[in-house]
């Protein structure tokens, strides 16, 4: 006889995948309401109409289309990006962390794409996206010491965050527009936890990749004359991106 399959069939992986890319209009949700100038009234419709934008009308602005259902007009991220990113983050939680610390890294991995979003388009971590982001992070890897993992590696994960989150907060008291801003001392309070879980090496690998490449990024786009020497580049994308690279490192 033939051995059954182990693994679930194909139709419902497929419908696990399309239950995960629900999430996506909710993640378009919040980049359209936050990705505004500071001290601007969060976004609530379309910019070119006004038609109203929320969760009881979705479709198709916050669909992977991102038009507005009324004028056609271009809504919140590129076609297609928030799903992209969706997808490439349920790709780093099946091969990335551990299981005791799946939950923790899916929350703040939930948080941090809207973030990179809003922080590409405006230059700005707003505080609705970076506190929770920060905050559950620490309370679901406090329930993964308290399952089983043991003090000791929360402990270090927030001794972390919080150095890293300082690390930004300094730069930005000592330099002012010429540090890092303070929005990134809040997404580094998670992104340094969930690093400083596996060690104290890890978080300050996931650092210097962060500025590794930005300042790759910031030297392509002056040859290309994309951008002036005064010009400054959001870091949070690359702190978002410098953190799942250093999880997924042996």
């Amino acid at each position: 006889m033939l051995a059954e399959p182990t693994g679930p069939p194909a139709a419902s992986r497929a419908a696990r995948a399309l239950a995960v890319l629900t999430l996506a209009p909710v993640l378009r949700l919040a980049v359209v309401r936050h990705a505004v100038p500071p001290g601007v009234a969060s976004r609530t419709g379309c910019d070119a109409c006004g038609a109203p934008i929320g969760v009881a009308r979705p479709w198709p602005a916050l669909g992977p289309a991102a038009r507005c259902g009324r004028c056609r007009a271009r809504v919140g991220p590129p076609p297609g990006a928030v799903e992209l990113a969706v997808v490439a983050a349920v790709g780093v939680l099946l091969v990335g962390p551990p299981a005791a610390v799946l939950a923790a890294t899916a929350w703040w991995l939930g948080w941090t794409i809207p973030l990179v979003f809003v922080d590409t388009a405006v230059h700005r971590l707003p505080d609705r996206l970076t506190w929770p982001a920060a905050a559950g992070t620490w309370l679901l890897l406090g329930v993964a010491a308290l399952a089983g993992a043991g003090p000791a590696p929360w402990l270090r994960a927030t001794a972390a965050g919080v150095a890293l989150a300082l690390f930004f907060a300094t730069t930005t008291l000592l330099l002012g527009r010429r540090g890092f801003g303070l929005g990134d001392a809040k997404l580094a309070l998670g992104a340094g936890a969930l690093l400083g879980w596996y060690g104290w090496a890890v978080p300050v690998a996931g650092l210097l990749l962060a500025l590794l490449l930005s300042g790759v990024v910031g030297v392509a786009l002056l040859a290309a004359r994309r951008v002036g020497w005064r010009s400054h580049l959001p870091f949070g994308p690359f702190l978002a991106l410098a953190t799942v690279a250093t999880l997924l490192l042996p």
